[in-house]
């Protein structure tokens, strides 16, 4: 590719860019070369999703800033490395190895689908990668054949690491993105589910169904929301028989728990590899269908930016509140020290004289106190500086005419602490938690002002499908959701195999359930849990646990269940139960 108009640009004042290698509404990579340690690298320049407020936008570099730098702690054959973090213009830059390769994207779009062999060499290739990355706490989020690099020389590469993980701490944010590659995305988070390492197991099986097949499991051309409702509810698609589809199929399960692990792919694709990958990816590989050779490298992330469209009016309010907010950061790897302001200029240092020849010096002999003698000089001093201080200020007081003691201090509204937030004033609105059919579904309530409504589709094995309708907070910390599963009593007697999947959903020592207790008024069934998910946070050393409770009310109406929830930070659960759950809960009125 020749270089472009911008081949002069400098970046952090060593990195010269000086060709686009690949571009997506994530980023820009480019083809640079390091000055100072003259070599050929890969620099990412990180893009804003449009529509992201100015205090947001700010704190997505911030992240990306963040995330880098913890994920420089990997290092493996199969995962592209980062060498180096920059900034320029209040822009972060990512220094990346530069891989003379091919992704797997376009060897599979110029020669098909790949042997049984090579798409088992990818397998296992991208398997140890993602094991190494989880078992640093990193998520990948973003596992398709576009991330995955192929080389000459058999090294088979996974990159873009936590790029995407850090622009959106959940698959929905505060501005109606979800982040993700439809064809590849996992169901739990296309339905704005949380994103765990399982999500990476789906991304893999898909990516290997790719590599077998010579296309995606998902149409990945087609409209983004209606490829998103497929995966979600759609069956999942069964790859050609052959030695790879029971892995494939053991993958891309629609529960997370039910995805077989890392380890159990490499063991089950080892066994089919018999050559090395420099044996299996021959040069013609690496030519275009013309015959001509290439040297593509790594792209940017096609990763889509999916964008919930609001009124004017909403979304003015929204970006209004968005801009007076801030939700909480990546976690902190440690102080950065390209983001410290600059020393303010002073002097110039001397040039150091000549270094005069060496000489030993005995150094003379000092009497050494005792320790004793030490700490009573250290006490005495301390003694002399509390008087003198307090002497200062008597002093600086009474020749001021003012009163030696500080007036009564003046009563003052208390709160649960950083985390308390001022109730929400209660606007309302209406919904359709209807699946397909359209039958039913209707509901009304009051939910915050400013909070921002997405419907999303929702499926699971036991209740079948349906259509979740959530209203976020503006910092995205909070959410309310109202879900209709029909026909629920037509199967079960009453809400206890609701409660009971529950349980088995969140099995683990992190979820405790309090309930279910008969609602206010004996309306309906209320309960309580909390679930908490504990790993290792990238630059922490040790194990982080994040807490969220949500309160839920399970109400009959003719044969459906419906389930209406409100999940917070933990730290924040009586102001939530107070100002939002009760009244907002209050509000709710149903349809069958």
């Amino acid at each position: 590719m020749p270089p472009s108009s911008e081949e002069t640009r400098v970046v952090a004042g060593r990195y010269r860019l000086r060709s686009v290698l690949g571009s997506g509404s994530m980023g820009t990579v480019w083809s640079a070369y390091d000055e100072f340690l003259h070599r050929q690298v890969a620099v990412k320049e990180m893009k804003v999703p449009p529509g992201i407020p100015a205090s947001q936008a700010d704190e997505l570099r911030e992240r990306t800033l963040r995330e880098a730098r913890a994920i420089a702690v990997l290092s493996h054959p199969n995962v592209i490395i980062l060498h180096d973090v920059a900034r320029e213009d209040d822009q972060p830059f990512v220094v990346m190895e530069l891989l003379p390769s091919r992704s797997l994207a376009h060897i599979l779009r110029d020669h098909g689908p790949l042997t049984v062999e090579q798409a088992a060499a990818v397998g296992i290739a991208v398997a140890s990668a993602l094991e190494a990355a989880h078992s640093a706490g990193i998520t990948h989020r973003d596992v398709k054949p576009g991330n995955v690099l192929v080389a000459s020389d058999g090294r088979i590469k996974l990159t873009d690491f936590g790029i995407a993980r850090n622009v959106s701490e959940a698959t929905m944010t505060r501005t109606g993105i979800m982040l993700g590659s439809p064809a590849y995305i996992a169901p739990e988070v296309a339905s704005g589910g949380p994103v765990t390492p399982a999500a990476d197991l789906w991304g893999l099986g898909a990516t290997l169904f790719a590599a077998v097949e010579g296309a995606p499991p998902y149409d990945a051309d087609g409209d983004p929301l209606e490829t998103v409702g497929k995966v979600v509810n759609g069956k999942v698609p069964k790859p050609k028989a052959g030695p790879l589809a029971e892995v494939i199929s053991a993958l891309m399960k629609k529960e997370p728990g039910q995805r077989i692990t890392l380890r159990d792919v490499r063991h089950r694709l080892y066994p089919l590899q018999t050559k090395t990958p420099l044996d299996l990816f021959g040069p013609d590989l690496f030519r275009t269908p013309d015959g001509k050779k290439t040297s593509a490298q790594p792209d940017a992330t096609d990763t889509q930016v999916i964008k919930t469209v609001l009124p004017d009016k909403d979304k003015d309010k929204a970006e209004k509140k968005a801009e007076g907010s801030s939700s909480e950061l990546a976690t902190d790897p440690g102080p950065l020290p390209f983001l410290r302001p600059p020393a303010a200029p002073g002097p110039a240092a001397p040039a150091p004289a000549a270094d005069p020849p060496t000489v030993f010096v005995p150094p003379p002999r000092v009497a050494r106190r005792s320790a004793a003698a030490t700490a009573v000089l250290v006490a005495v001093a301390i003694l002399l500086f509390l008087v003198a201080a307090g002497g200062g200020f008597a002093l600086a007081r009474t020749v001021g005419g003012q009163p030696l003691l500080p007036p009564a201090a003046e009563p003052v509204a208390r709160s649960n602490g950083p985390t308390e937030v001022p109730a929400p004033e209660l606007v309302p609105q209406t919904g359709d938690a209807s699946y397909a059919t359209g039958d039913g579904g209707r509901f009304d309530l009051s939910v915050p002002e400013g909070w921002q409504k997405f419907t999303a589709p929702h499926n699971t094995t036991k209740f079948g499908a349906s259509t979740a309708v959530q209203y976020v907070s503006p910092d995205g910390r909070r959410s309310i959701r109202v879900e209709r599963l029909s026909n629920y009593f037509n199967r079960f007697p009453d809400e206890n195999e609701y409660v009971a999947w529950l349980k088995q959903n969140y099995a683990g020592g992190g979820f405790a359930l309090f309930g279910p207790y008969p609602g206010a008024g004996g309306k309906g069934t209320t309960l309580t849990y909390r679930a908490s998910e504990t790993g290792l946070l990238p630059g922490n050393n040790d194990d982080a646990t994040v807490t969220r409770v949500t309160f839920v009310n399970l109400l009959r109406a003719g044969t459906s269940l419906w389930i209406f929830s409100v999940t917070a930070p933990a730290e924040q659960e009586d102001t939530t139960r107070r100002d939002v759950f009760e009244p907002v809960a209050s509000s709710l009125n149903v349809s069958d």
